[in-house]
């Protein structure tokens, strides 16, 4: 089999399904035993600084931000003193506006960072040389900080498939597949990340609607 890890999927517009209609899906996993991945262009009604105040009341959490040469808060909070570093804060405040997304119908109840590559945290998973996946708390908690990774998305879910489930679907022209592009999961907004996808792929998404309506 050739696996499809790394991969964007993208969905057809003959695709039963109405949870993935014009999804993009980040392919994390897959291998003999099925597949696993997140949706990239499906939010929610929450921003990430929303879902960060509601994790606020675990204070025991956030004594375990960071790596362990990390020493005090009060250092952190005078070294942000400097414009340089009022400039990150800003940057980063404004990261933490980004709406949360859907990664699927899978247990929708646990939280998903895909992220540049980052070592330090309690649960990672190496994706490729640039990207990453993290679920322990401790990235959640960095995120708007210094310490937060370059690059992320938050997602609530995932999207899982069975042995060769992808692979049928695959064959009944249910997904076209891309490629991953940081600039499409990080830098392009949500509502266009679908039609860049295809574009990417040369294709013209007018044309294709057309073409299986008339099928």
């Amino acid at each position: 089999m050739v696996s499809l890890e790394n991969q964007l999927l993208i969905a057809m517009p003959t695709l039963g399904d109405p949870y993935f209609n014009k999804t993009v899906t980040y392919i994390c996993e897959h291998n003999e035993d099925g597949a696993m991945g997140l949706i990239i262009n499906l939010p929610v009604k929450l921003t990430l600084s929303d879902l960060l105040k509601q994790l606020e009341p675990e204070e025991d959490s956030k004594a375990d931000l960071g790596t362990e040469s990390d020493s005090s808060n009060s250092a952190e909070s005078s070294d942000l003193s400097d414009k340089s570093d009022s400039t990150a804060l800003a940057d980063s405040n404004n990261n933490l506006e980004q709406l949360v997304l859907s990664g699927g119908p899978i247990s929708q109840h646990r939280g998903f960072v895909l992220h540049s590559s980052q070592s330090g945290w309690n649960s990672s998973l190496t994706l490729s040389k640039e990207l990453m996946i993290t679920t322990s708390k401790d990235i959640l908690m960095a995120l708007g900080t210094e310490k937060a990774p370059e690059q992320f998305m938050v997602t609530l879910g995932y999207a899982g498939w069975g042995p060769g489930q992808l692979e049928q679907e695959l064959q009944a022209n249910s997904w076209l597949t891309a490629p991953a592009d940081s600039e499409i999961l990080f830098n392009t907004p949500i509502e266009q990340r679908w039609k860049k996808s295809t574009e990417k792929l040369g294709i013209d998404l007018a044309h294709l609607s057309s073409d299986i309506g008339h099928a």
